[in-house]
């Protein structure tokens, strides 16, 4: 078949066969039925919960009747829809309110909503927040989850669109709050990588250590960013695609930068000297490139924290997420 690749994505006994050469993909399908019993569903319309929607301008991907089972599951079909996921600046605690009577069901939802994060970017955050609380859940936290809903409610065709048309340029945005959670002081870090002007990789994650600064606390963020950048590269590479480098790393706090291309270090910097070298070996080697953003078109802050509604609505168009069900 030449230089031609044939990619399978297998998850237990379903499988998403996908290839540039139509021949090769019927090549290999016939070598599967010589070897197991298996059945094919056509073009991919429906995979482990997601819906897939494909045409000559893009591919979308949402979770449309996901949502629906989540809203029917938790006896919230009928709630009154919400604009806002979380209230904004809402700070939880694992002190605050009584204890639920019945955990189970809230872990569950949860849960559930964790798997919807695949499609969602724009819920990340609340259901990073949420699930900080699995162990003893009480009843602000329901009241959070229950809000979240709402949002689903009213955002329930929202998804994922990746056009032909995009560009093969990554990009990628990071942040960190400082000391947010009142229980350990640790920070929350938050970045989204693009590829043209489509997300394909998204994270929030509380850091493991405290930092004493926010420039310490954003360095890290621009850390953990730098490692999934490589990693990105390193996929893109095995499945053929090229990618222009260096990628745009865009960072909001003037410090980080500074301290990013500066080869000297300081006794302010000993704590996170790893990460220094890290992030510098990857400039050197021209795989990144730290930009300053201004913090309005910070993408990286809708995973970092609960924004406005104005904030928040502007840097969700920014991820390229579109309700796929609303009228043209």
């Amino acid at each position: 078949m030449g230089t031609d690749s044939v990619f399978v994505l297998l998850y237990v006994d379903d499988i998403v066969i996908t290839s540039s050469n139509d021949e090769l993909i019927s090549f290999f399908k016939d070598m599967l039925h010589q070897q197991f019993h298996i059945k094919d569903l056509g073009p991919k319309k429906y995979f482990l919960g997601i819906e897939v929607a494909r045409s000559s301008l893009g591919l979308s991907l949402c979770q449309r009747k996901y949502v629906l089972e989540i809203l029917e599951d938790s006896g919230l079909s009928g709630a009154r829809p919400s604009n806002m996921p979380m209230e904004q600046n809402l700070k939880l605690t694992d002190t605050g309110g009584s204890l639920l009577s019945d955990p189970s069901s809230h872990r569950r939802l949860v849960g559930q909503l964790i798997y919807l994060t695949v499609t969602r970017p724009d819920i990340a955050y609340t259901v990073n927040i949420l699930s900080q609380f699995m162990h003893q859940p009480r009843q602000p936290h329901l009241d959070v989850a229950h809000r979240l809903l709402r949002y689903l409610k009213a955002t329930v065709g929202l998804g994922l669109y990746y056009s032909t048309t995009s560009s093969l340029e990554l990009r990628a945005y990071c942040d960190s709050d400082w000391a947010r959670c009142l229980m350990t002081r640790l920070s929350t870090i938050g970045y989204c990588i693009f590829i043209g002007n489509c997300s394909i990789s998204w994270k929030t994650k509380k850091q493991h250590t405290i930092s004493r600064s926010s420039a310490k606390a954003e360095y890290r963020a621009m850390a953990v960013t730098t490692c999934e950048i490589t990693w990105l590269s390193y996929l893109f590479q095995d499945i053929g695609l090229s990618i222009p480098k260096p990628v745009l790393l865009f960072c909001n706090n003037q410090a980080v930068l500074h301290i990013a291309t500066n080869p000297i270090f300081y006794g302010c910097t000993k704590h996170i000297k790893i990460d220094c070298h890290l992030v510098r070996e990857k400039i050197h080697k021209g795989l990144i490139h730290p930009s300053k953003i201004l913090t309005v078109s910070q993408v990286a802050d809708l995973f970092t924290k609960s924004l406005g509604h104005d904030q928040y609505h502007f840097l969700i168009s920014k991820l390229d997420v579109r309700n796929l069900n609303a009228p043209t």
